[in-house]
């Protein structure tokens, strides 16, 4: 815990420092890529089960070919399921259709519908698919370089830099909390909740004045130093041909799976 760290800075960019196919293609092509089997997979319909294996067989491809550890990968693309399915745990139970089961609790009677485990499985699914490209993404691809490539693509200035600051503050904002609970567990002589709660807000309170001055410090520094409001890095993005060939073989790859399929 050399000079007051506590925090793994590396959470994000862990694993972008392999040598991998993956990793050496030019950030705007995984980026469009990526968006790509994104919408491939989201306007996919639920009954076409075979395209989903085809789609899940090339993220394992590409996974395999990335080098990332497998278990590191399946930790991260679990961590999303809980949330989907709180949002699509219900939907068997008010969508209308034909009924797979009905199931007392306490005083209500309720129903599941073989529709709604349709969409539930359609919203499971997808989900997981989109979240094991993401991984592959952000794993394979430094912040600052997927940044400056989405900037190149179009996206507007302000947000890269938003975007860009969150990423360089946001470690310096969790060293301070880490801090402040360290100090606070030092000086904790125990206490009721009620205590512990006023505790926790003034430790909000003091982080966000933190935050404020310091944002004030940085804008004052950037104003001293002419800053023009672009983000600079030293690497310079270069499309090769090994991008163009990997972009088209994987939207012809994409396309062929949705012409295929739609013929079963």
């Amino acid at each position: 815990m050399a000079g007051g760290t506590f925090f793994g800075h590396n959470f994000i960019d862990k694993y972008t420092s392999l040598d991998s196919f993956l990793h050496r293609l030019d950030p705007r092509t995984k980026f469009v890529t990526t968006l790509a089997f994104i919408l491939a997979v989201l306007l996919t319909p639920p009954q076409r089960w075979q395209a989903f294996a085809c789609y899940l067989s090339l993220i394992l491809v590409l996974l395999f070919l990335s080098k990332l550890p497998p278990l590191y990968v399946l930790k991260r693309s679990l961590v999303i399921l809980p949330f989907v399915i709180m949002v699509a745990l219900f939907i068997p139970f008010f969508k209308r259709g034909e009924v797979a089961g009905s199931y007392n609790i306490w005083f209500w009677q309720v129903s599941i519908t073989y529709s709604g485990l349709v969409i539930f499985w359609n919203v499971l699914v997808k989900a997981w698919l989109s979240v094991l490209s993401l991984i592959l993404l952000t794993s394979t691809t430094e912040f600052i370089l997927l940044l400056r490539g989405s900037q190149r693509l179009g996206t507007p200035p302000v947000m890269v830099m938003i975007l860009s600051f969150m990423y360089r503050y946001i470690f310096l904002m969790a060293d301070e909390a880490m801090r402040m609970k360290q100090a606070r567990d030092s000086r904790s002589f125990g206490g009721d909740r009620l205590r512990a709660i006023k505790t926790v807000g003034n430790m909000i309170g003091t982080l966000f004045l933190r935050s404020y001055e310091r944002g004030e410090r940085v804008y004052a520094a950037m104003l001293a130093r002419a800053f023009e409001g672009e983000m600079r890095t030293l690497h310079q993005l270069n499309l090769r041909q090994v991008d163009a060939y990997f972009g088209t073989g994987f939207l012809l790859y994409l396309i062929f799976v949705s012409v295929s399929i739609s013929g079963f």
